[in-house]
């Protein structure tokens, strides 16, 4: 009886998330006017709620039918998808050579020149921070590429893996594994992170604290003294001060991978339904030139 009534939990939320999709989309002020504290704690509530990730879930459902039905509509959405992970991954990976020259800056300007802080400041207005701000922000770039690199990276297939079974099995249960994999490794760990990375976000942003456990009322209850509370709390006195830049980030992570699952479902559904010869079809790798050594899973393609 307990998996029916499951089953019976899941299909009512998948039928309401089209109202609650509907109702969103029409009634925009009930939670993008900020400027109304109850607005905002509707924003706040349902960002990590359960019939956000159903409307995330049915929205998927939804495309996934159009897509096995036209395949070819199925290959542009993981194009796309593809596209925009490769483009974000690409620009965040400059961050690594903006590390680099931030740091010979800073040691220069403090073991040579004997500077205590930076000023700069474009269209008069002037920002000016100590460098050992600059020091410890160095670690934001670091943050930036792990996140906004990562779906890249499982793009370009460079992620480490260790392989007890996958490259024993033909191609069909090659596919049949990296579906399963996406639906229930992959989609799960990454909405759990969700969900608990909402809420830590906004505890530092907001106050009253919010938490997961607070239900709508009780948030809006609490909008009624909300205001912004930025956390500008550093490691020392002078140290960075903005690690709420951290925890935006690590949502930037879960929705790019988030988006990375959807895409390696699809494809591994069409490379199974279309045989081998769709492996790594109109895949966007990079190439280090004409004299760079093939992947060995290219070179067998």
């Amino acid at each position: 009886m307990a998996i029916f009534s499951f089953f019976g939990w899941v299909i009512s939320n998948i039928g309401l998330s089209i109202y609650h999709l509907a109702y969103a989309l029409t009634h925009p002020s009930m939670w993008l006017d900020w400027t109304d504290g109850q607005a905002m704690m509707r924003f706040i509530y349902y960002g990590g709620s359960v019939e956000f990730f159903f409307v995330i879930f049915t929205i998927f459902l939804v495309l996934s039918v159009i897509g096995f039905w036209k395949r070819a509509l199925l290959w542009k959405m993981v194009g796309g998808l593809e596209f925009f992970s490769n483009s974000i991954g690409r620009i965040a990976a400059w961050g690594g050579l903006f590390m680099v020259l931030q740091q010979i800056l800073i040691i220069f300007l403090q073991r040579i020149f004997r500077v205590s802080e930076i000023s700069f400041g474009p269209l008069g207005y002037v920002f000016t921070r100590d460098l050992s701000w600059f020091a410890e922000e160095l670690k934001l770039y670091n943050a930036a590429i792990v996140c906004l690199c990562c779906a890249w990276t499982f793009v370009q297939g460079s992620h480490v893996r260790v392989d007890l079974v996958y490259a024993a099995v033909n191609h069909r249960k090659k596919r049949i594994i990296d579906m399963a994999g996406a639906i229930l490794f992959m989609m799960p760990a990454v909405v759990l992170t969700w969900m608990y990375s909402w809420y830590f976000m906004w505890r530092h942003l907001v106050t009253p604290k919010v938490s997961a456990s607070d239900t709508l009322d009780r948030m809006l209850l609490k909008a009624r003294a909300l205001r912004w509370n930025v956390e500008t709390i550093g490691f020392s006195p002078n140290g960075f001060d903005a690690y709420f830049l951290f925890k935006i980030l690590l949502l930037c992570f879960c929705g790019m991978v988030f988006l990375q699952a959807v895409t390696f479902f699809w494809r591994s559904f069409l490379e199974l339904v279309e045989g081998e010869d769709s492996i790594n079809k109109n895949l966007d790798r990079d190439s280090m030139g004409a004299d760079a050594a093939v992947p060995a899973d290219l070179a067998t393609h």
